[in-house]
């Protein structure tokens, strides 16, 4: 085990991330659910805003655990084209899922955000946070939604990653943190003491709370 927890790894991960502390253009940004309570202690730790993009994996048929892509809010969506082609996914198969992960992803966006707006990532250092890499299908739609904000740096941090992965997602994003690549990776999940399901309730709690710090700190005198 590398991690007590995902709070562990937020904090350890935190450590890397110093940096980038205390800057008026950081915006850490939480893939849900796993992620979020990584990202609430980077944020917490950094003193950066903290906000969630809701990205939904495509599982392939009979294993939706495998990911044959990802898809994100706005209508962005990222496709592993030699995974379909070696398996022979057709394109019925492919509608299913996506339409079947297009109502999820609405209905957290309305769980998750309830009254909280979309922070703007315009011209901002945005660090994605998720707990962990194991094929990176999710990371690279949420890599490609965000680009399309037009961001000034996106730099992707990460408690536990497959070697291979961290570095492929590394060519698109300017840098990307894995604090831990263990070999063999096998799975997310074992690198962690207690890997207990993020529940929609926690997301919501650990958004109000960080945008609650942040209106605090705001009004603090400089």
């Amino acid at each position: 085990m590398l991690f007590k927890n995902r709070v562990d790894a937020g904090k350890r991960l935190a450590n890397l991330l110093q940096p980038y502390a205390n800057r008026s253009d950081v915006i850490v940004i939480a893939l849900p659910r796993g992620g979020v309570p990584v990202a609430a202690e980077v944020a917490a730790a950094i003193g950066a805003p903290l906000d969630v993009l809701v990205v939904r994996k495509l599982g392939i048929p009979g294993f939706r655990e495998t990911a044959m892509g990802s898809i994100a809010s706005g209508n962005f969506i990222y496709f592993n084209q030699d995974l379909i082609q070696r398996l022979a996914i057709t394109s019925e198969e492919i509608n299913v899922a996506v339409q079947h992960e297009q109502e999820e992803l609405r209905r957290r966006e309305k769980a998750y955000r309830d009254d909280l707006l979309p922070l703007d990532l315009r011209d901002r250092i945005v660090i994605l946070v998720d707990d962990g890499l194991a094929t990176g299908a999710t990371m690279q739609v949420a890599i490609e939604a965000v680009k399309q904000q037009r961001p000034r740096k996106i730099i992707v941090a990460i408690p536990v990653a497959e070697r291979e992965v961290c570095d492929a997602v590394g060519t698109v994003v300017d840098r990307i943190i894995c604090a831990e690549t263990p070999q063999p990776f096998y799975a997310v999940g074992l690198w962690y003491e207690e890997f207990a399901q993020t529940s929609d309730d926690d997301v919501r709690s650990l958004l109000h709370q960080a945008q609650h710090r942040s209106l605090e700190t705001a009004r603090q005198p400089q």
